[in-house]
């Protein structure tokens, strides 16, 4: 697996708005995105920070690999071109 990027929020809700999520809240700087897919309704909350923590990046991107059928590895490459 690829080291992870130090990416900011920002980047991150970037790639999971081009991935289909879309924005349904945001309560301080915690923003909460919804895509419906084949196993049903996937709900994830991203801290729109200027630095993400690697915790919780890896388990942001490791439940939505697992949502959308799509490598960890795959994401990581496609957050680096955002």
């Amino acid at each position: 697996m690829p080291k992870l990027p130090v990416v900011s929020g920002n980047k991150l809700i970037k790639l999971l708005r081009k991935m289909g999520y879309e924005v349904i809240r945001q309560r301080g700087s915690h923003i909460v995105l919804r895509k419906i897919t084949e196993g049903g309704e996937h709900n994830i909350t991203v801290p729109n920070h200027p630095e993400i923590a690697k915790g919780t990046l890896n388990d942001i991107l490791s439940k939505v690999s697992i949502w959308n059928n799509i490598s960890k590895d795959n994401l990581i490459d496609m957050l680096r071109k955002v």
